[in-house]
C-alpha cells in the first residue's frame, strides 16, 4: 500500500505523485504555462456542458409546449451521462493516447450538442444530452497529466488551476447560459457550446505532449472492474474519496434546492433570473483554488482538507439562518464554496498520488464524489417538500459528518 512521502520541496505528508520519468510522458511541446492555461480553458468549456441545460429548462419547456416540471429530468440525464462517461473513458488515461482520446471525445461531444440543438422533442434532446455529457469527461483525463508534468514543489498549484477552470465553467453555464438563452434562444446556446467544445478541444489535443510510454490495450470493462480493488488497496485513496463525497454531497443538497427557497412565495419571492445570479458565488472557488494549491505544496493536503471542512461546517448554521435572512445566505455561499474548493484540490491531490495508476485513481475519486453529490441532491428535493429548508440543512449536516467520520475510519491511523 502506498504511503505518504516527502516531496522534493520538503512538504511532509504530501503524497508522492509519479513524475514524467515514471509514466513515460516526455516534456516536449509547449511550455508548461501555456499548456496549463489551455488545459484550464478546455476544462471550463467542457465542464459547462454538464450544466448547460439547467438554466434553459424554462425556455425548452415553452418551445416544446410542455410544463416546466416535465423537462426537469433532462438536467438529471446530463448528470447520468457524465457518470457513465467517467466509468467508460476516464480510466483510459492510463493506457490510451491522450491526444487522440481528447480529440475524439471533443468531436463526439460537439456532434451531440448540435444534435441537441436540432432536437424535435424531449426524448431526442435527452438522448443527445446524455451522449454529450458522457463525452465531456475530458477534464478528468487532463488532471492526471497535469499532475505528472508539474514540478513537485508546484504540483498542487497546477492541479488547482485545472480544478478552478472546472468550477468556472460550471458558473458560466448557469449564469451566462441563462442570459444567452434569454437573448438568442436555447438552441443557439447549444450551437455555441458545440463550436467552443470542438474548437478548444482540438486545440488542446494538438498541444498535448507526445506520448512516449508503450501503447497499451484499452479495456474499459476491466478498468471499471478494477476500481473497487484499487480503493481497497489504498487507505489514502479511500479517505480522499469519502471525504470529498461528504463535502460535495452537502454542497449539492444545499445548492440544488436553493432556487426553490429563493423563488418561493415566502420569505424572499425572488425572480428566477435574480435567483440564478446566486451562481456567481461560485466564483469564490476560482479565487480560492490557487491559494489552496500553494498551501498544499507548503503544508501538505491533509491540513488543507481539514481547513476546507471547517469552512464548510461554519456555513451550515448560516444556511439554516438563511431560511429567513438573505444576508446569511450570502455569507454561507461564500464559506461553502471556499471550503468545497479547498477540499476538492486537496483531496484530488491525495487521490492522484495514492497509487501508481493516477487516471484510474482519479476516476474512483470523481465517481465517488459524484455519487455523494447525486444521492444528497436526490434526497434534498423531497426533504424540502416535506420539511422545508430545515430538512435540506439536515441532509447537509448528515453528509458532512458521514464523510468526515468515514474518511477517518478509512485510514489506519484515524487521521485527517
Amino acid at each position: 500500500m502506498p504511503t505518504p512521502t516527502r516531496t522534493s520541496s520538503g512538504t511532509a505528508g504530501a503524497p508522492s505523485i509519479p513524475g514524467p520519468a515514471d509514466v513515460g510522458t516526455r516534456r516536449t511541446g509547449p511550455r508548461n504555462g501555456v499548456l496549463l492555461s489551455v488545459i484550464a480553458l478546455c476544462t471550463a468549456v467542457t465542464a459547462a456542458n454538464i450544466y448547460l441545460a439547467a438554466p434553459l429548462l424554462g425556455l425548452i419547456a415553452k418551445d416544446f409546449g410542455v410544463a416546466p416540471s416535465a423537462v426537469g429530468w433532462v438536467a438529471s440525464v446530463a448528470q447520468l451521462g457524465y457518470a457513465l462517461g467517467l466509468l467508460a473513458f476516464a480510466p483510459l488515461g492510463d493506457t490510451a493516447n491522450r491526444r487522440r482520446l481528447v480529440g475524439a471525445l471533443s468531436g463526439l461531444a460537439g456532434l451531440a450538442l448540435v444534435a441537441a440543438a436540432l432536437a424535435p422533442g424531449l426524448p431526442a434532446l435527452a438522448a443527445a444530452v446524455l451522449v454529450a455529457c458522457a463525452a465531456t469527461v475530458v477534464p478528468q483525463l487532463l488532471v492526471p497529466l497535469v499532475a505528472e508534468r508539474a514540478p513537485a514543489e508546484r504540483r498542487a498549484r497546477h492541479v488547482a488551476a485545472v480544478v478552478s477552470g472546472l468550477f468556472t465553467g460550471i458558473v458560466a453555464a448557469r449564469v451566462l447560459g441563462g442570459i444567452a438563452g434569454q437573448a438568442y434562444g436555447w438552441r443557439a446556446v447549444f450551437y455555441g457550446a458545440a463550436a467552443l467544445t470542438v474548437g478548444v478541444g482540438l486545440l488542446t489535443a494538438a498541444l498535448l505532449p507526445a506520448e512516449t510510454r508503450p501503447p497499451g490495450r484499452s479495456r474499459p470493462l476491466k478498468s471499471i472492474a478494477a476500481l473497487p480493488g484499487l480503493m481497497r488497496s489504498s487507505a489514502e485513496l479511500r479517505a480522499a474519496c469519502l471525504r470529498q463525497a461528504g463535502l460535495f454531497g452537502a454542497w449539492s443538497a444545499l445548492w440544488t434546492t436553493l432556487a426553490l427557497l429563493l423563488t418561493a412565495d415566502e420569505p424572499f419571492r425572488l425572480s428566477t433570473a435574480t435567483a440564478g445570479l446566486f451562481g456567481l458565488f461560485g466564483l469564490v472557488s476560482s479565487a480560492v483554488a490557487p491559494v489552496s494549491g500553494t498551501l498544499i505544496d507548503r503544508f501538505g493536503p491533509r491540513r488543507v482538507v481539514t481547513s476546507g471542512y471547517a469552512l464548510a461546517a461554519l456555513s451550515l448554521p448560516l444556511f439554516w439562518l438563511g431560511g429567513h435572512r438573505l444576508w446569511a445566505l450570502y455569507a454561507a455561499a461564500v464559506l461553502i464554496h471556499a471550503g468545497l474548493m479547498a477540499g476538492q484540490v486537496a483531496n484530488q491531490t491525495r487521490a492522484l498520488g495514492a497509487t501508481g495508476k493516477p487516471a484510474s485513481a482519479n476516476t474512483a475519486y470523481v465517481v465517488t464524489g459524484f455519487l455523494g453529490g447525486a444521492s444528497a441532491s436526490a434526497l434534498a428535493g423531497p426533504a424540502f417538500a416535506h420539511w422545508g429548508w430545515n430538512g435540506v440543512c439536515g441532509i447537509a449536516v448528515v453528509w458532512m459528518a458521514a464523510g468526515w467520520i468515514a474518511g477517518a475510519k478509512a485510514r489506519p491511523d484515524g487521521g485527517a
